[in-house]
């Protein structure tokens, strides 16, 4: 794990230098997109889950809220500053991002991370004497294929999935992408409209915590059902908050940023229930879904800008998947069985 994090450090540190010198618009496809995308998505939601998994018996729930939510607290960080340093030149901003990543970052996993608990001779947290490791998966595409066959025989994968799907389209996809600009053909300002992205950001601190806490404590099907509701609700509403004074979008910053990673301890409850010995890769591949969405709907919603003039369109067709996924997760068992063959928990 520790040489999976500082490899994918070192290539978005020098994947965002070689930005620096781009002059064709394919540069920016393939350093951007394709290099930096792989190395983002080799330290995103599913390391959180495979942490929490590999160090933690109990707070698993609470421990993916506090790890997801660090997701939000950089949008805190960068966001606005990003903003303010590529009023300057944007190649400013691609600099602050590698040397946060090579300088600020790399060290500190080099020095402290470990891949598992027997590396500091200790047991996972809230674990008993009697606990015994689970078997390590060979690190091979093999054993991600595997994984995905297995999951594809459940019906809890593909709900967990699509419902995913849509969580990735109505956060990373649309309003990452998308609110800024959106902010902008309503006269608001590139700084303001990134603030508002910063404190969707801080309130999702709060609600991802929260989610983490209560994921430990009540049924996770349920807890998806009340974020996706109200994901849906106000992203019906936002462009009516557009329409009114910059209130409304503080209101709607606050209500989204509750609920904008809220989903992923509870996500990863039920795919960790589920499948417990293929709990990383399972949710990985969920993790993908989601991922395919964001693409989705960032593409989408540029095509529904171009062909309408606006954003409204976009924002009502995502508050209605999102409603949509709020009914799916009530055809989740409420109690996942567990594969074939696999140890009973306690």
């Amino acid at each position: 794990m520790r040489r999976v994090v500082a490899a994918a450090l070192g290539v978005i540190a020098v994947s965002s230098l070689l930005t620096l010198g781009m002059t064709e618009p394919w540069q920016l496809f393939l350093l951007w997109g394709v290099v930096n995308g792989l190395a983002t998505g080799a330290v995103s939601v599913p390391l959180a889950a495979i942490i929490a998994n590999r160090w933690f018996v109990t707070r698993r729930g609470l421990v993916t809220g506090l790890l997801t939510a660090s997701n939000a607290s950089g949008q805190l960080v960068f966001l606005p500053l990003l903003a303010w340093v590529a009023g300057f030149d944007w190649r400013y901003a691609a600099l602050l991002v590698a040397i946060a990543a090579l300088v600020g970052v790399m060290p500190l996993v080099l020095v402290l991370m470990r891949d598992r608990p027997r590396d500091v001779g200790a047991l996972p947290y809230g674990a008993g004497s009697e606990w015994e490791e689970p078997p390590v998966a060979p690190p091979v595409l093999g054993a991600a294929l595997a994984g995905l066959r297995v999951a594809a025989r459940s019906r809890t994968f593909w709900l967990l999935a699509g419902t995913f799907f849509v969580c990735g389209a109505t956060t990373n996809g649309l309003v990452s992408t998308h609110l800024i600009p959106a902010a902008h053909d309503h006269g608001i300002a590139q700084v303001s409209a990134a603030s508002l992205l910063a404190l969707i950001g801080a309130f999702d601190i709060v609600g991802t915590l929260g989610s983490g806490w209560l994921t430990d404590r009540f049924d996770p099907r349920k807890l998806l059902l009340v974020y996706y509701g109200f994901r849906g609700l106000a992203l019906l509403a936002l462009p009516v908050a557009f329409g009114s004074q910059y209130a409304a979008l503080v209101g709607f910053a606050v209500v989204y940023g509750l609920d904008w990673v809220a989903t992923v301890p509870p996500t990863s409850a039920l795919a960790t229930a589920t499948f417990p010995r293929q709990a990383g890769v399972v949710f990985a591949w969920i993790f993908s879904a989601h991922q395919f969405g964001a693409a989705a709907a960032a593409w989408g919603a540029g095509l529904a800008r171009t062909a309408t003039g606006e954003y409204t369109a976009a924002f009502v067709v995502a508050g209605g998947l999102a409603l949509v996924a709020a009914a799916a997760v009530l055809l989740i068992a409420a109690g996942p069985r567990r594969q074939a063959g696999a140890p009973a928990t306690a």
